[in-house]
Formats: C-alpha cells, sequence, structure tokens
C-alpha cells in the first residue's frame, strides 16, 4: 500500500482544483476538531474501504471529524507538495515518503513506546531515530513472478542465478514465449528490473552503500554499479521484454502477464494482490537472481499515516491514526487486496482471516527467513531513502536504457542528481 507507483501525468489544472477545493483544518470553540487526511485509491483501496476505514477509526476520537482529501493519482508525495504551496498541507497523509518532509519540521514523530510495543521492526522505517509512520506492512521490491505452465512449455526451471535467468529468458524465447512483462509506460514500473539488480548486486554486497552514496565514498558511476545496471541494458538488447515495454501501461501488465502473454513479471510484491483465483496454482515466485545464486531480498517497511506538525490537534489526530494503523480489518483489505505483509506484533496470518494464494505464502516466507534483506533501492522509506526527487530521475535512468547503450552515461547522470538533490 505504501508503494508510490507513480503515473505519468495528472493534469496541472486538476491537482490545482483539488487543492483549491479542499477547505482547511479547523478547530472550533466548543471544542469539535476537523481534520484533513490525504488518501489515494486504487483498484484495492477503493472509495469504500477508505470510507468504513476512516468510520471505524474515528469512533476513537469522538469529536473528531475527518475530511477526506483524495489525490488525483497515487503520486501522494507531488500532490502532498501542492497542497503545501497552496496554504492547504493536510492533517494526516497516507502512506507518503517521509523524508521529503523531515527537515522542513513538517512531521510529528510518533511516540517511541507505542512504536516498540506494536510492531515487529519498529526502527524498519526511522529517519534519524525517529518515526514517522507507522511499520504496518512490508513488501519486498522486487520478486520475479512466474507462469509455471509457461516455463513448462519451454522446459525451464526457476532460476538462482544470473546465468540461469539470461538461459532461462533464451529458451523461453526460442519457444515463442514472450520471456518477461513490463509496464514501462508508467516510470516507477519501467524501473523494476534495475531496482532489482543494483538492490541484489550491489547492495546484497554492501548494506551500507546508500549511506555511503550520501557520504560521498561511492557512486552510481562506479563499476560495480554500472555493470549491475547493465542487467537490465541487457534484457533489452537480447529482445527478453514484451515488444513496446515502454508503451505498455502498469495496469495492462498485470492484465497481460495474468492472460500467459509472458513468463515472468519483475515486480513489488503488492502484484499478489492481483493474482486472479483461477491463477493461483499456476503462478510460482523467485527472488531476482544474483550472480553466485545466493538470496538477496530487497525489502522495504512500509506504514499508514503520517501527521502533520501543524495539526489543530496533535492528540486527536495522533489517537486516530494509531486507531487507524492497528486495525485487524484494514491490514486484512491490505493483505489481500494489495499484497502487504503485516508487521504487526503477535499475529499471524491466521489471525486476520485471509485467503490468500499459495504465492502469497511462498513470497511471505522471504520475509519471515533468515536472510539477506538490504533495502530496496528507490523504495526505501527510512535513511535509506534517496534525497528530494531523485527517485523519478531513477526511473527516468531505466526508461533511457530502452534506448541507449550508454549505461554508464546514465549512472552519472544520476549521480549529478544526488548531488543536486542533497544539497
Amino acid at each position: 500500500m505504501f508503494r508510490r507507483c507513480l503515473t505519468a501525468a495528472a493534469a496541472v489544472s486538476l491537482l490545482l482544483l483539488a487543492a483549491c477545493s479542499s477547505s482547511p483544518s479547523s478547530s472550533g470553540a466548543d471544542g469539535k476538531v476537523t481534520l484533513t487526511y490525504l488518501t489515494f485509491n486504487t483498484p484495492s483501496l477503493t472509495p469504500t474501504f477508505w470510507k468504513n476505514s476512516i468510520a471505524a477509526a474515528q469512533k476513537s476520537v469522538p469529536g473528531v471529524t475527518i475530511k477526506q482529501v483524495v489525490a488525483p493519482n497515487t503520486d501522494r508525495d507531488s500532490y502532498a507538495k501542492q497542497l503545501k504551496a497552496s496554504g492547504q498541507f493536510p492533517d494526516l497523509l497516507q502512506s507518503i515518503t517521509p523524508s521529503q518532509y523531515t527537515s522542513a519540521n513538517l512531521l510529528q514523530p510518533y511516540d517511541q513506546s507505542w512504536i516498540d510495543a506494536n510492531f515487529l521492526l519498529p526502527q524498519g522505517n526511522a529517519i534519524k531515530g525517529k518515526v514517522y509512520i507507522p511499520p504496518t506492512n512490508s513488501q519486498i521490491i522486487p520478486l520475479v513472478f512466474y507462469n509455471k505452465q509457461l516455463f513448462a512449455r519451454a522446459g525451464v526451471q526457476p532460476p538462482k542465478t544470473w546465468a540461469d535467468f539470461l538461459a532461462v529468458c533464451a529458451k523461453l524465447k526460442s519457444a515463442g514465449v514472450t520471456p518477461i512483462e513490463l509496464g514501462g509506460n508508467d516510470p516507477f514500473a519501467a524501473a523494476v528490473p534495475l531496482t532489482g539488480a543494483i538492490s541484489a548486486d550491489v547492495l546484497g554486497k554492501d548494506p551500507k552503500w546508500l549511506q555511503e552514496r550520501y557520504a560521498g565514498t561511492v557512486k552510481f558511476a562506479d563499476a560495480n554499479v554500472v555493470a549491475a545496471a547493465t542487467k537490465m541494458r541487457t534484457l533489452v538488447s537480447d529482445g527478453y521484454f514484451e515488444k513496446g515495454a515502454l508503451n505498455v501501461s502498469y495496469a495492462d501488465s498485470i492484465t497481460q502477464f495474468n492472460d500467459g502473454k509472458a513468463a515472468m513479471y519483475p515486480m513489488g510484491s503488492w502484484y499478489l494482490g492481483s493474482v486472479p483465483k483461477d491463477a493461483w496454482d499456476n503462478i510460482g515466485v523467485f527472488p531476482w537472481p544474483t550472480d553466485d545464486g545466493s538470496v538477496v531480498v530487497p525489502f522495504a517497511v512500509g506504514g499508514s499515516m503520517a501527521i502533520s506538525t501543524h495539526a489543530p490537534d496533535i492528540k486527536a489526530a495522533t489517537a486516530f491514526a494509531e486507531s487507524w494503523s492497528l486495525s485487524p480489518d484494514n491490514l486484512k483489505a491490505l493483505i489481500e487486496g494489495d499484497g502487504a505483509f503485516p508487521m504487526l506484533k503477535g499475529k499471524t496470518l491466521a489471525d486476520y482471516k485471509v485467503n490468500v494464494s499459495p504465492v502469497f505464502t511462498d513470497s511471505y516466507g522471504y520475509v519471515t527467513q533468515t536472510n539477506n534483506k538490504v533495502s530496496s533501492i528507490g523504495w526505501a522509506t527510512n535513511d535509506d531513502a534517496m534525497p528530494g526527487s531523485l527517485n523519478n530521475d531513477f526511473y527516468a535512468a531505466a526508461q533511457a536504457l530502452f534506448n541507449t547503450a550508454d549505461v554508464a552515461g546514465q549512472m552519472k547522470k544520476l549521480d549529478s542528481a544526488w548531488n543536486t538533490a542533497s544539497k
């Protein structure tokens, strides 16, 4: 749910209209308070979901009215900044990237004792030791989902090494099967293979790489990063994505993979919420392959809502946020519809009374197992979050690799963008 899933366009006029039409928060003399709450809609997080979840959590704060502000697309951060510029920064913000706001002192940290008492990884999305969104769930970005029937047709098995992966792609292509589905028209989706390669090959060997990049001791232009990024270029140049991959939307990529138009689908674990029930036994999963076959899990701890430091009633805003974040019904919806891996203490999947696919259970195993978990580059919400809007530059570099073999040049551009963003 915390994922950013950036859509390519949202009309500026629509953004401004929505910003101007939302009313500011208020606190009346009668003790009643209205809090604005920024949410967003997806196929699984529907208006009905938000209506019901808000009503349930609102019961914990009598006298408080929640006024929902719905982002026109799933890019919550851009919309929140639009609202801030118009003097209407929301009091509560769902699934944003906290690091983009903390330096301006816009967010209120949660009480650490409450965080410690309720979550499996209390510091999973902490920024400089403080938690600005409760670490309610986690995702793996990416996993590689595969069609078992298409694998059987080509006589291949799930690969463990990068060499195996390329061999599987070649055999699938020879068998007339498109090896890899990619919704390249949506920048975040285009970048998923690049995320997998750099997370596995670079952070898998040096988990502190992002902190070292902040310190200036490593760069994207370094040979090991260029080598990892070259893997995505290889998939392009060898023709392993579907034709016209940059013109395929994220939504269509899900449909096409589910319809058997491609054998593999590298995507965040939220895809699990889109696996059709009639395909539950046909979809398998494996981690992004490494050179030596070791398992590296690109991991990101997500969360629910952030609280503005300018909310008219911080205590009431916190009570609402805490109630919403611990709701079993909300977690159930996120598990089943959004493929979220729950991170609440003292609970198992059975406690949420969910009905999930075998591939969900297999994927969740990578969370519960002891393995090499590293930050998923471009998706971390903690101290490993990239500065400013560098995620967008990262996505753009991935799209560029469809049209240029100058991988080193694209990585140098990322270094320049990093230097600008971190000033």
